[in-house]
């Protein structure tokens, strides 16, 4: 039997024997807890070749040697070597100083548990050296915190102070919403949503919360910017934690920063959550990659909302048409020929391998694959309509390829 506690290691020595991928695991969370490490061992993987260099902690590049021990608080044994450890385990105890093994417990001071965080939570389980089982555990218990299932609002009050956060809810499938923006949506008093956030998102949520819909449909209806910031304002002001939830990241065309700055010229205390961006994250869903060696290194993420040719544009398209490297245009789909005119007609050709995706990420993903020339007229054949994205550039040939492979594989392979 073991008795659970939690060891505060801020500042105090602890001494980690070993340079292998178990060392590189428990030292990410000794680091976490803020202990000064001290690792001894005559090779280390180049993770850990890397934190010594960055000066997170300190490489003695030798053997072990019993006075290592001396004036560690707690001592990590993670060599592949059972007689090293074993005699790390001897002098810990010698100097009533825990000790964990990782090649046999039986002969430690100390367990390591598998850990999981959520928030300011820390979930640690011992199964009794059944480490696949704790495993399961751990992760089943930060699961159900990190989707609301389990109440762990602490009991001062609920949930996160009043306020508003500006939440990236990712490019469609409900999944792909960050743990912290998901946690932060389980204590939400109002949401204000839009369009693009996924709904089954909303569907989750229990039935006193507020929905407030955003959405701003091209060329149709649309809640105003001004009234959006008001209405976070207020209802923050009111003494409600509100959740502003938007498709992809907030920053990347979403008027996140607009959003931010009326909350804080109100008084209002705002945290910004990044989404993972539908720039990068429905290219690759396509299994389109935005960059790849040899072929492109850069991309750029450009507004389709107004065409080429429109007073209001702050796209350059000359300059992007003499790029080499991938682009990949957001709310364009609309405009589509326009934008393919303008780069043909400024030099990009018009064989450059494009693709148009359709609700990426999601169960109704629909993709065209064509070139700059004939893009437009093939997406609008097949019915593409927004929310679509649009990438040009030699890149989109390699989904083609992946294709092709893919369909090598044995009848029912998951890829």
């Amino acid at each position: 039997m073991t008795y659970p506690v939690g060891l505060r290691l801020t500042g105090r020595r602890v001494l980690v024997v070993g340079g292998g991928t178990v060392a590189q695991r428990r030292v990410s969370g000794l680091l976490d807890a803020g202990a000064q490490i001290v690792l001894v061992a005559p090779e280390a993987t180049p993770a850990l070749d890397a934190l010594a260099a960055a000066g997170r902690l300190r490489w003695e590049r030798r053997p072990y040697t019993e006075g290592d021990v001396e004036g560690a608080w707690y001592v990590v044994a993670a060599t592949d070597v059972p007689e090293v450890n074993a005699a790390v385990a001897e002098a810990a105890e010698r100097a009533h100083t825990f000790c964990a093994r990782a090649d046999d417990g039986s002969d430690a001071s100390a367990w390591t548990p598998a850990v999981g965080r959520h928030g300011q939570l820390t979930v640690a389980v011992h199964a009794d050296r059944d480490p696949r089982r704790a495993a399961l555990l751990r992760d089943a218990v930060v699961d159900r915190l990190s989707d609301g299932s389990l109440d762990a609002a602490p009991q001062r009050g609920r949930g996160p102070v009043p306020g508003v956060a500006l939440v990236g809810a990712g490019p469609g499938d409900p999944e792909l919403i960050t743990v912290r923006g998901r946690r932060l949506l389980s204590h939400a008093d109002v949401v204000v949503a839009d369009r693009l956030a996924p709904q089954l998102l909303l569907d989750e949520l229990p039935s006193h919360v507020e929905v407030v819909d955003a959405s701003k449909v091209p060329y149709g209806r649309a809640m105003a910017q001004e009234a959006i910031n008001e209405t976070l304002v207020s209802r923050a002001k009111a003494g409600q934690f509100v959740v502003r939830l938007k498709g992809g990241d907030s920053f990347v065309f979403g008027r996140g920063s607009e959003e931010l700055e009326a909350c804080l010229a109100a008084g209002v205390p705002v945290e910004v959550v990044p989404g993972v961006t539908s720039a990068v994250s429905v290219p690759s869903a396509a299994w389109i990659p935005v960059t790849h060696r040899g072929i492109a290194h850069e991309f750029v993420v450009v507004s389709g909302h107004v065409a080429p040719d429109d007073p209001r544009s702050l796209v350059d398209w000359s300059a992007l048409a003499r790029l080499r490297g991938t682009l990949v245009i957001l709310m364009g789909v609309e405009r589509l020929p326009a934008i393919t005119a303008a780069l043909i007609a400024h030099g990009r050709p018009a064989d450059t391998p494009a693709a148009v995706i359709q609700e990426g990420t999601t169960g109704a993903q629909r993709q065209v694959i064509a070139t700059l020339g004939t893009v437009a007229a093939n997406a609008l054949a097949a019915g593409l309509s927004h929310p679509a994205i649009c990438v040009v550039g030699e890149v989109v040939t390699i989904a083609e390829r992946l294709t092709a492979l893919a369909s090598t594989l044995p009848t029912g392979t998951r890829v």
